[in-house]
């Protein structure tokens, strides 16, 4: 298990699942990526094989075991420190919805500071709408693996369940508890951290990109997140 409850057997058995192409879709041919988060590599070697340099983080040395062909840094995000910049940092798997804002302000202050001046953060995360349309049951599958959500309770603007993955006569859970971000939040914390939305980079807005402050002026505030507004 690594440090957040994350079991390694089972993050070796889900593929990814369209993250890769929609990174690649977003940011110039070749573009040298940070990782953060990278897991055994379920991303990071899809990007690989799509031309790009990848530096994967993590902070399970048990899941970097499996990363190959990318440099790997095993440390908390939240303490990385690297001596150069990227074109891209990719903060998925919705790490910025953690519940705690201190974390979530380390989070994006270590991707500032890794941009060059024309890089991109490309976030993916739950957006309002999704904690109020997530319901408890089947979640289809991620290669071999069935999921499955349970145990769901709202408090305020947190959210907490179990997700029960099942593949092979075996069956692992793993409880999360995250923060639904509203505009203003979500403004705050980038700003916080020295950077600004930039765009959507899907049209369902599971992902969307930031820049820094300094470097970048939007074309768009975001003052209303809905997948039902254009």
């Amino acid at each position: 298990m690594t440090p957040d409850g994350c079991p390694v057997e089972l993050y070796l058995q889900l593929p990814a699942a369209g993250e890769p192409e929609i990174v690649h879709d977003a940011i110039p041919s070749g573009a040298s990526i940070l990782e953060l988060g990278s897991g055994c590599g379920r991303v990071t070697h899809p990007l690989l094989d799509l031309g790009h340099e990848v530096v994967a983080v993590d902070e399970s040395p048990e899941m970097l075991a499996h990363v190959r062909g990318a440099k790997t840094v095993c440390t908390p995000i939240a303490d990385l420190h690297l001596d150069r910049e990227f074109d891209v940092v990719l903060l998925a798997s919705h790490l910025i919805n953690t519940p705690d804002p201190s974390a979530r302000h380390a989070l994006l202050t270590a991707a500032r500071r890794h941009l060059t001046p024309s890089g991109r953060l490309l976030v993916e995360w739950h957006p309002p709408d999704w904690f109020d349309h997530v319901t408890p049951g089947p979640g289809g599958h991620l290669g071999e693996v069935a999921v499955s959500l349970h145990n769901l309770v709202h408090e305020a603007d947190l959210l907490s369940a179990t997700v029960q993955y099942e593949a092979a006569n075996r069956v692992w859970h793993q409880e999360f508890t995250c923060r639904r971000l509203d505009p203003p939040a979500l403004h705050e914390a980038l700003t916080s951290a020295d950077l600004t939305f930039d765009r959507w980079v899907t049209d369902d807005r599971d992902w969307f990109s930031a820049r820094g402050v300094a470097d970048h002026v939007p074309i768009w505030v975001p003052c209303v997140i809905s997948r039902t507004t254009s």
